[in-house]
């Protein structure tokens, strides 16, 4: 009888202790199923962010190489023949008053 208690107490404390040991695992993966969504949230916003300025480099190069395109073609335009006339006609024509301009030709 007393080698029959014994048996049961020692399966119930390790009972006890598998149960304890599961619930250490169950709480473990749970803290790294956590820090695995935390990580794909701040993984996809810094993704969000980094698309996001690169759409902004390239809408900035865009617009630096289309001017960069119509200067070239202007300065381009100064070399051809009559190309000082028709840059002279291009300027803004705005005079300030009392001021005397003169343009030699």
């Amino acid at each position: 009888m007393y080698n029959n208690y014994l048996g049961s107490a020692f399966i119930k404390k390790q009972q006890k202790q598998e149960y304890f040991l599961s619930l250490v695992f169950l709480t473990i993966k749970i803290c790294f199923s956590f820090l695995a969504i935390v990580s794909l949230f701040k993984l996809g916003y810094s993704s969000k962010v980094r698309l996001t300025r690169l759409r902004e480099i390239q809408n900035s190069f865009s617009y630096e190489k289309y001017r960069f395109n119509a200067l070239t073609s202007r300065f381009d335009d100064l070399f051809s023949s009559e190309g000082q006339q028709r840059f002279m006609k291009d300027q803004d024509q705005i005079i300030s008053r009392d001021i005397i301009r003169v343009i030699w030709r």
